[in-house]
């Protein structure tokens, strides 16, 4: 085999993928060619080996053949612009793209919660097969006012925070059944209703409300929209349109993966505003008012950069610019 012939009718090919090699980012088409490039590389090293060695040569295609399947390999990093491009763009787009889902859930826990309240305010005798007398007692006196005190503020936040969050990530999850969404909901709508009625009926609505509104507005809303999520993941294969089941899944998983990473923070935000608002010496419409605040505000971020960001196509697909972009897709 005549080397100096191979070199110079592959010398351009090798540098081309010395190239994209040592490129950040690239296209789905240049993933292709790298992959391309590196199998020819690869060819050509072993031809160079067995037929004409030369250690100059043998060296430089070892090197090359290295980077490249470096760079095939390499997990996409995480950068601050992506960060802010998930935040200004994948999660508002997908909470808006999904707004239907999580709005008439939260509209119908609404609904199911105050007719439920109603019903065992209406009930009294129900008080009994749930709690005694004593209890309800310790509850409606000194349990609901004093649990949000008991701890410090910040060990306080910590703890409703992953509570929360474990909460909304068990709604996602499980959503591709159906089922356990619906019944994590009624525990625990179910719960606040007859904690509820219990304060109504012994005269204490007024702490019930003023403790219960400034952080719940921001924190029921996010397990709103993770049950939300959550059912529509379970419809995606159940009504998967004009995509198989499996890629219809597939797009909603992802979906839903980005909303479960993005509740995380709406949901730390509940819990900084349960910690130190909720318990604070704050007047009640003061305290009331910044839930008020924190539950417009989610509704704004979604409503604008989320309205702006679908409308120019996102989708809150956040694997989508990975599989097409920066990925290799084919061998």
């Amino acid at each position: 085999m005549d080397l100096d012939a191979l070199v110079g009718r592959r010398q351009s090919s090798w540098r081309r993928l010395d190239a994209l090699s040592r490129r950040r980012r690239l296209t789905g088409a240049e993933a292709d060619e790298l992959l391309d490039g590196y199998q020819r590389a690869a060819t050509d090293l072993s031809v160079v080996r067995s037929t004409a060695p030369d250690a100059t040569v043998v060296s430089y295609l070892s090197a090359l053949i290295a980077r490249a399947r470096a760079r095939a390999a390499r997990v996409p990093t995480l950068t601050w612009s992506g960060i802010g491009r998930f935040f200004a763009e994948d999660f508002p787009a997908a909470l808006y793209r999904l707004r239907w889902w999580w709005g008439i859930t939260a509209i119908l826990n609404v609904v199911v919660g105050l007719l439920l309240g109603w019903w065992l305010v209406e009930h009294p005798v129900v008080e009994n097969s749930l709690m005694s007398p004593e209890e309800v007692q310790a509850l409606v006196n000194v349990q609901f006012e004093s649990y949000y005190s008991e701890h410090a503020a910040s060990s306080f936040s910590t703890l409703v925070w992953v509570n929360n969050a474990w909460v909304a990530a068990r709604c996602i999850g499980m959503g591709v059944l159906g089922v356990p969404v619906v019944w994590l909901l009624w525990q625990n709508i179910a719960n606040v209703a007859v904690i509820g009625s219990l304060m109504h009926r012994h005269g204490r609505a007024d702490v019930f409300w003023g403790l219960l509104t400034p952080h719940g507005l921001l924190e029921l809303m996010a397990i709103f929209v993770a049950a939300g999520v959550g059912m529509r993941l379970f419809w995606a294969w159940v009504a998967p349109g004009r995509r198989t089941r499996l890629a219809a899944l597939a797009a909603e998983g992802r979906t839903a993966a980005g909303v479960a990473i993005g509740l995380v923070f709406v949901l730390l935000l509940s819990g900084i505003i349960e910690g130190f608002v909720t318990p604070s010496p704050l007047p009640t419409w003061a305290r009331i008012g910044i839930g008020a605040a924190a539950l417009a505000l989610f509704f704004v971020y979604v409503f604008t950069l989320g309205r702006r960001a679908a409308r120019a196509g996102a989708t809150g697909d956040v694997g989508a610019d990975l599989q097409a972009d920066a990925a290799p897709v084919s061998a």
